[in-house]
């Protein structure tokens, strides 16, 4: 098949289609598995001592009761201190099939949960934080792919025109047959409305310029009489000659995903889905980021016929609470782009990606000038291929405009694999990606969380596509800046891969959860079972003995960039750091970042500045800590910036 950008090259195995795998009895011999035991029992062991854990840290496995339990897709960390976990259908035919989509509400402080009404398939949509903290969620699942042997009636987009400037607009119901000039019939899968054409004077001339839309249509014979491999045009019952279809080919190929058009604030107080207006176009596997005033960009995707949309991009405009096209920021990228607001409003693109899309284009990292759709790319970035499923961080703090690319696999289903990092200064005029060090090892589906003593954790993932070959890596390290350098943490008890997430905890602990496994054996034989524990991990500053800082109060009105605010604490405080909360799914996060705040000892407790970049500290709420003079933090207390 020729590649393009309207052609998605990522050809997911979905796990519906290992149904018929066979089940394989796993014999251990008896020596092997004492060895093993002793072993095991050696680390966990080790784990426990407390020098140890001072050093790399532990985790605790929090077992979720069964009625809560649910395949999470997404997670975002809410001001209330409430984790919302998105399953929506949860990469579940059947439960898409029956129209159930779930979401739960978890608090980590007393290790609650909730049902949340869930009004339509989320399942891999985009999000981002809105200046009042609500999230907003667009995008999501109109219909799951169908592979290829699973085609039985050819299909495809069919663009419906309107040539008629005198007619009213003109209602297709869904089951609209279409017929071609050889008597072939297929039937449009959706509601549409074409426009009157339209009349315009060019050089003196009228001229009529047709409406048009597009549909999904199928053909009513299944089999590969209906295939039409070239371009075609098609009447449409019950309409004049003046209102007919075009379509490029109708195959019997995979039919990707399709993308919705749904969009929802989550209320925050409320811990409701409020719908908004809709997106202008459907979007599967979409990026939300938050750009200048408090306002929310969408960003690639895959359309309603799961076609890569070609640069057609969107902006959320919180005061009218809809979607406006944005054509004069056409600009491609491939699904879920990892982008990075910078201080100047700028947006980088890390050159992170989910796959669905064009080989070569839109893959090129860069500077991204939403003023006048200017490009600037980035040079050095190694393993230029190697960065579907790849992931990238804000370094902290913010300020430093730092962002760090780690691990990655090749284009589509690829088993290749980078340890590669790579660091770019995006202060610079002329930035360019320099080598960072090496992972342990070779790693897609990385999780990474920042700390608030300016490190980062990272977990997780697998060494081959989707955990094949039993390749998690139940491993993890923590990057210190500073050094450039990582050190090793304890080992996670829970594999982790695709569909996989951590977010930093209020208490300065990190949650991991999810991870959807293709198969659960390193033969590859039976079908993999989505991973619904969650696990905390407690990095060392919270093994150091001793108390941690107390925060005793904080503002109680939203705290103005440029601005120095008082907090209240007793404690001997040597810094302070704002970090805005994570929301992340397929491993891309574009609103997690950690502020560093001037600390100046007041009356009762510490004056703290915050700069007056709204690209440094976008608006909305934040996690406060205050760190001793060992690193270690507070509990956090929510502020909100405006």
């Amino acid at each position: 098949m020729k590649t393009s950008r309207r052609a998605p090259l990522r050809r997911r195995i979905r796990n519906s289609a290992l149904v018929g795998a066979t089940a394989v009895a796993l014999v251990a011999v008896n020596g092997s598995f004492v060895a093993s035991t002793a072993s095991s029992a050696v680390a966990a062991y080790q784990a426990s001592r407390p020098d140890y854990q001072a050093t790399h840290g532990s985790w605790s496995v929090v077992e979720v009761p069964d009625e809560f339990k649910v395949n999470a897709i997404h997670a975002a960390m809410l001001y209330t201190g409430k984790m919302l976990i998105i399953a929506g259908s949860g990469n579940d035919t059947k439960q898409f099939a029956a129209g159930t989509f779930k979401s739960i509400l978890w608090d980590p402080a007393t290790d609650t949960y909730e049902d949340v009404p869930t009004p339509e398939d989320m399942f891999c949509g985009g999000h981002a934080f809105l200046p009042n903290g609500n999230l907003l969620i667009a995008g999501g699942t109109r219909r799951y792919e169908v592979l290829a042997g699973e085609v039985r009636n050819a299909a495809g987009p069919v663009v419906l025109k309107n040539e008629s400037p005198d007619s009213r607009p003109v209602s297709l119901a869904k089951g609209t047959e279409l017929v071609t000039a050889t008597g072939l019939r297929y039937r449009t899968t959706e509601d549409a409305v074409l426009q009157p054409a339209e009349k315009m004077r060019m050089d003196g001339a009228t001229m009529v310029h047709a409406s048009q839309t597009e549909v999904w249509a199928e053909a009513v014979e299944e089999g590969r009489g209906s295939v039409l491999p070239q371009p075609t045009q098609f009447t449409v019952a019950g309409q004049p000659s003046t209102v007919y279809g075009v379509a490029d080919k109708m195959t019997l190929e995979k039919q990707e995903y399709q993308g919705l058009d749904a969009s929802y604030e989550f209320d925050v107080q409320q811990e409701r889905y409020v719908p908004t207006g809709r997106l202008q176009e459907s979007r599967w596997y979409p990026t939300l980021i938050s750009v200048e005033g408090g306002n929310v960009m969408a960003v690639s995707g895959l359309d309603q016929h799961g076609v890569v949309l070609d640069g057609q991009n969107e902006v959320f405009e919180q005061s009218a609470r809809r979607w406006f096209d944005k054509p004069e920021l056409n600009r491609y990228f491939p699904t879920y782009p990892a982008l990075f607001r910078l201080a100047d409003d700028r947006l980088f693109y890390s050159g992170s990606n989910a796959g669905y899309g064009s080989a070569t284009a839109g893959r090129q990292p860069g500077v991204w000038d939403l003023h006048d759709n200017g490009f600037q790319p980035v040079p050095g970035l190694r393993d230029p291929g190697m960065n579907e499923t790849s992931t990238s961080v804000l370094l902290p703090p913010a300020q430093d405009q730092k962002v760090m690319i780690m691990g990655g696999g090749g284009v589509g289903d690829s088993m290749d694999t980078t340890a590669r990092t790579d660091i770019v200064d995006l202060s610079r005029p002329d930035p360019a990606y320099t080598p960072g060090p090496d992972l342990p090892s070779p790693t897609r589906y990385l999780s990474a969380a920042v700390l608030p003593d300016d490190t980062v954790l990272t977990t997780g993932g697998s060494e081959k596509y989707r955990g094949m070959d039993d390749s998690d890596l139940h491993l993890a390290q923590i990057y210190h800046p500073d050094s450039g350098t990582f050190s090793a943490a304890a080992s996670p008890h829970v594999g982790r891969n695709y569909h996989s997430e951590a977010l930093l905890l209020p208490d300065g602990r990190v949650l991991t959860l999810g991870s959807d496994p293709l198969y659960s054996d390193a033969d590859n034989t039976m079908p993999g079972t989505f991973e619904q524990r969650l696990e905390i991990y407690t990095p060392p500053y919270l093994h150091q003995g001793g108390g941690r800082p107390v925060i005793d109060s904080v503002p109680d009105a939203a705290v103005q960039r440029g601005t120095t605010f008082h907090v209240g604490s007793s404690d001997a405080v040597t810094s302070a750091r704002l970090i805005r909360p994570s929301a992340v799914t397929h491993v891309t996060d574009t609103e997690q970042r950690s502020v560093a705040l001037d600390v100046t000892p007041s009356a009762g407790g510490y004056d703290l500045t915050l700069g007056p970049q709204e690209g440094i500290a976008p608006s909305g709420w934040y996690m406060l800590f205050l760190l001793d003079a060992r690193g270690v933090p507070s509990v956090a207390r929510w502020v909100q910036v405006a």
